[in-house]
């Protein structure tokens, strides 16, 4: 049996070393979300959706050479949103932060984007589109503490019924491990059940974080049948934890959690969006345990902790004035 405790700000960083910083433009209506690591962290990538945008992904396969990241990055503008990276190596450049090549040091950054060009924002920014200074601007702000909702990478994010955010969780292990995570919901289906104001993450709820409603007495058929959006979508993850783990046990761990994808939406990993899990560990806590085991309770409350943050992220979205746009879930259901 898994017993798990709650840890006290419920958000990726109670585990330790690690930083969140958030820039959106209300005008843009799209910004970026930013992790920093105090030290480089071991990370590996998933991704299982059909239609991903990413960059540096394939250097956190286990076989590749790069032992740890500096940070990693969650963008809105689609393709033009993999610019917000080259923002937040200019941040850590100017720490003296990077991968020691020579005489030279190369922040290692990845990242992934979401599909928000359509929401109703104004996209027209000229030459170059503007995610390099937002994501400067993140990862300078970064801190332990940092707001739900829709901020950063979620302030544009959209589901098929309603509007989408940026959500967090976290939790510890029976083995004294933190485990936490960060989501920009931006799903091709949807977080709620039906039209109603119950989510499909209802059973992995703790201390009513989003609600506090449960699951409804039954489900119908119609609350069953398949919904999705008619464009592009993606919802972004990252996992981390304390413990120390390899390179393809983190990527054991973005697997696993995209379980909690499964769990939390109707639906997921479409050929249509590019749904990513990316999964860090600070090698903080020695494993004393039995290894397989240690890793088998990360793995299952990193996906726990997911499925909880993806219903955070819709819960916390702000009300919204934009014509046509999709209600918040606040607005939906008055509460």
């Amino acid at each position: 049996m898994i017993d798990v405790r709650l840890t006290h700000r419920n958000l990726i960083t109670d585990v330790a070393g690690l930083a969140v910083g958030n820039y959106h433009e209300e005008r843009l209506r799209s910004g970026v979300t930013v992790l920093t690591f105090e030290k480089p962290a071991v990370a590996s990538a998933c991704v299982l959706g059909g239609a991903p945008g990413s960059r540096d992904t394939e250097a956190l396969a286990p076989e590749m050479l790069v032992p740890g990241v500096d940070a990693i990055v969650l963008s809105g503008g689609s393709a033009f949103g993999l610019d917000a990276a080259s923002g937040v190596q200019a941040f850590l450049r100017e720490q003296g932060r990077g991968f020691a090549v020579g005489p030279v040091r190369v922040p290692i950054v990845p990242g992934a984007i979401l599909f928000d060009l359509l929401n109703g924002g104004d996209k027209a920014w000229g030459r170059y589109p503007p995610y390099r200074e937002l994501a400067f601007e993140a990862a300078r702000t970064a801190g332990r503490n940092f707001t739900l909702g829709s901020v950063g990478a979620g302030f544009g994010a959209t589901t098929i019924t309603l509007r989408g955010g940026l959500g967090s969780a976290s939790a510890v292990t029976s083995g004294g491990f933190t485990v936490g995570a960060l989501v920009a919901v931006n799903a091709l289906g949807s977080p709620a059940i039906g039209k109603g104001p119950h989510f499909w993450a209802a059973p992995w709820e703790q201390d009513g974080e989003f609600g506090g409603l449960g699951m409804p007495a039954q489900i119908t058929a119609d609350q069953l049948q398949l919904r999705w959006k008619g464009g592009p979508a993606t919802t972004l993850a990252v996992v981390a934890t304390d413990a120390a783990l390899t390179k393809a046990e983190c990527k054991r761990m973005a697997i696993v959690a995209h379980g909690g994808f499964a769990r939390a939406l109707r639906l997921s990993a479409a050929a249509f969006d590019g749904d990513t899990v990316f999964a860090a560990a600070t090698g903080a806590k020695a494993r004393t345990g039995e290894p397989l085991d240690d890793l088998t309770e990360i793995c299952a409350v990193a996906a726990d902790c997911v499925a909880r943050a993806i219903a955070r992220g819709v819960y916390e979205a702000a009300s919204t004035d934009v014509p046509g746009a999709a209600p918040s879930w606040q607005q939906a259901f008055g509460r």
